[in-house]
């Protein structure tokens, strides 16, 4: 025979309020006290405690039945949207069980479909920046390097009047190639595919310091553990989202880039000393990077560490499992 806690919330609620009734009938019919129309008011006020009483009653025992679930309505507002594989603990209540069961097996199926629709939607963004890298290396870039060639000709059969003019348009489609080729490789790394993540991040320093001017300190364990193809892109992608947000918003002088592994996993951090996050709503380059770390079970944290200013963001992505795979 099922227990009382066992029971759904529903049939306790009434359970309770019955034995409630029923053993306030029980003392009226076994009390010398009498109800009817000429009452004095000892009565009254007698009755008036009975009421009491039998309310009083019924709000610790509906409590025992009723707190729970208030509990368990808390515990799901405070779970972490953004965390992976959130669950809600075990309850001893019977009744609740059934809830928590249920809502962790739609939390689990939402967890994946988020997680599916997610790898769908970075695939597609990582084939398009190929595209547009290809269109750009093979059309524009070989667009203005015709343009050059024309204008080197014209340069050698001017006038010396009109030949400066044209070396300067020449230097102009010059550095418009090579920006156009920056911009595709920045779209399409292809050092991380060719040379690994180190030298993909180290390439990525190096062009921080060229274009923005500022310093930064590297440190990159030398012994990394095995990481999916997948695994290294999201860290590229993460270290190169942070690094543009530095050279954009931080007005920063010092960046430290570390990579650090350890037998659970890797761990990324892109640090500056900036003007910090300050209370600025948070971005799509931020939400690009959660739902990156997201993709490969990574966790993303993004603070300001302390009261001098600057951004820290520390990637940990756990590799056990693709090394046991």
């Amino acid at each position: 025979m099922a227990s009382f806690s066992s029971l759904p919330v529903y049939w306790r609620v009434c359970l309770i309020n019955a034995a409630v009734f029923l053993l306030s009938a029980v003392i009226l019919v076994v009390s010398p006290a009498t109800v009817g129309r000429d009452m004095s008011l000892g009565q009254l006020g007698g009755l008036a405690l009975g009421l009491g009483a039998i309310m009083v009653a019924n709000a610790l025992l509906l409590r025992s039945s009723l707190v729970p679930l208030d509990r368990l309505v808390a515990q799901m507002q405070r779970m972490d949207l953004e965390g992976l594989g959130q669950k809600l603990p075990e309850t001893e209540d019977g009744s609740l069980q059934p809830l928590v069961a249920s809502f962790n097996r739609m939390s689990t199926r939402l967890e994946l479909e988020r997680a599916r629709s997610n790898a769908q939607a970075l695939a597609a963004q990582e084939v398009e920046r190929h595209r547009i890298a290809r269109e750009l290396h093979d059309e524009v870039g070989q667009g203005l390097t015709v343009v050059l060639l024309g204008l080197q000709r014209a340069v050698a059969t001017a006038p010396p009047e009109l030949a400066e003019e044209l070396r300067a348009v020449q230097e102009t489609a010059r550095t418009s190639l090579h920006e156009v080729r920056e911009v595709a490789r920045r779209l399409r790394p292809g050092v991380l595919q060719d040379l690994g993540l180190v030298s993909a991040l180290a390439a990525l320093a190096s062009d921080f310091t060229t274009h923005s001017g500022g310093t930064v300190e590297r440190g990159f364990d030398a012994h990394l553990p095995p990481l999916t193809e997948e695994q290294e892109l999201v860290l590229y992608r993460v270290a190169q989202e942070a690094l543009t947000n530095v050279a954009r918003h931080a007005d920063a002088r010092t960046v430290r880039l570390r990579l650090l592994a350890d037998p659970e996993g890797v761990e990324l951090v892109v640090a500056d000393d900036g003007r910090g996050l300050g209370r600025a709503p948070e971005g799509s380059g931020l939400r690009g990077m959660r739902e990156r770390a997201l993709l490969v079970g990574g966790r993303l944290s993004v603070r300001s560490p302390g009261s001098a200013g600057g951004t820290e963001v520390r990637l940990r992505v756990p590799v056990r499992a693709a090394v046991d795979a």
